[in-house]
């Protein structure tokens, strides 16, 4: 066996707390309910006047629920989800947070969505 280098070792030691962080379950109150909360609650929350969509993504039973063939949470399925696929979109009338929100989804705040869908959107 060869010696590791120096160089080798740090390498290492950056990639492995990233590897083991994207096998750690998510908690919905802990890592997904302050995103939505910061940019989605106030078009798709509680207040049924600013509601956009009919859609409230603070109740599971909306939030999965199948409206005109589409779902915006499909549990474990990323691709499927249109939450998902507004928030990569590149047309500014499909994105969400829409732009005149002056809300933007951080990278880190897109994988965790992307992750917590991926393991079943779970609201532990």
């Amino acid at each position: 066996m060869l010696p590791l280098r120096p160089t080798t070792v740090l390498l290492l030691a950056s990639i492995l707390p990233r590897s083991h962080a994207a096998d750690e379950k998510l908690s919905f109150n802990e890592h997904v309910r302050p995103i939505l909360s910061q940019n989605c609650f106030a078009c798709h929350g509680t207040d049924a006047a600013h509601r956009k969509a009919g859609l409230r993504l603070d109740e599971p039973e909306s939030a999965y629920a199948e409206r005109k063939g589409v779902r915006a949470i499909v549990p474990g399925n990323v691709e499927a989800s249109e939450i998902w696929q507004r928030i990569i979109s590149p047309h500014e009338d499909e994105v969400m947070p829409p732009p005149d929100s002056h809300k933007q989804l951080s990278a880190r705040d897109k994988a965790v969505l992307e992750r917590w869908i991926a393991q079943g959107a779970r609201r532990n």
